[in-house]
């Protein structure tokens, strides 16, 4: 069943700067508490393979009638470290009988979980273990190079960055912190590409310092058992990664403090939160 075009009052106008693109696709969930949908599109030239991917929602009216199965066109902006679908068209509504039962949700650590010493391989090609890291505050977080959209890695890495330039300012905090960014794309982010990475967000990492943050991967099964115990999601889908994203605090103790599910969480938010643990006050 075709729906007419949805009045033009209803479309975001909001945001002239950014690059747009065209999206088409098929609704494959939806969740309203985070205002975001997941559609499986089409490809878009120039920019992304066909693929299924979440994407940040900013119209209400979409979010209370979007649902799986539902055919959908609209426009992709990427504007800075932001990406958000606007001036959605509903072109075919879904089949009766769809499904729209939310997948189950992971598995996921809970706060005073002892993280497991799993074993990974850093920029340098050197072997690393998550348990040499205790008596200091560890900072872990997702990634791949790859990845297309700015509020995904990319804002994880910038995030990421921010902290490590804070933490600068503070030699003494920072000698009690450090920070990890796993690839799930190990075939390839190679030490080397994961090095080249790093000196793209990473200050010090410009003058070949990693000492206080360091970029690592490691086998499939070995990044796979890691990505698991965080409750992290991925899967290859048209030669990029589709994903769902985890930031972990953890204290001296090896044992996790807090985890962070999305990208809504801020560098200053995660800062109070390391100077806490790191002075012995807890979360």
């Amino acid at each position: 069943m075709l729906l007419g075009l949805l009045p033009a009052a209803c479309r975001s106008r909001s945001g002239v700067n950014g690059r747009r693109f065209e999206l088409n696709g098929n609704v494959v969930s939806v969740d309203a508490g985070r205002r975001r949908v997941t559609v499986s599109h089409e490809e878009i030239p120039g920019f992304m393979p066909a693929m299924t991917m979440p994407f940040a929602v900013k119209e209400d009216w979409a979010l209370s009638v979007l649902a799986p199965g539902q055919s959908l066109r609209a426009t992709l902006v990427v504007e800075g470290d932001r990406s958000w679908l606007e001036g959605i068209t509903i072109i075919q509504s879904s089949q009766q009988g769809t499904s729209g039962a939310p997948a189950p949700a992971p598995r996921e650590p809970a706060p005073g979980a002892s993280l497991p010493d799993f074993k990974l391989v850093n920029q340098d090609g050197g072997r690393i273990h998550l348990h040499q890291y205790l008596g200091r505050v560890l900072l872990v977080t997702f990634i791949y190079t790859r990845c297309p959209l700015p509020d995904f890695c990319p804002r994880m890495s910038m995030n990421f960055a921010q902290i490590q330039s804070i933490l600068q300012k503070d030699p003494g905090l920072q000698s009690r912190v450090h920070q990890l960014s796993i690839s799930f794309d190990p075939e390839y982010d190679t030490p080397q590409v994961l090095r080249e990475y790093g000196q793209a967000y990473s200050a010090g990492a410009r003058a070949g310092n990693f000492r206080d943050w360091e970029f690592a991967t490691g086998t499939a099964d070995e990044v796979r058992e890691l990505a698991n115990f965080f409750g992290l999601e991925y899967k290859e889908d048209s030669g990029q990664i589709v994903h769902t994203l985890r930031t972990a605090l953890i204290g001296p103790d090896g044992k996790l403090v807090r985890l962070y599910r999305g990208n809504d969480w801020t560098p200053a938010e995660l800062l109070d939160q390391i100077r806490r643990v790191a002075n012995g006050s807890g979360q």
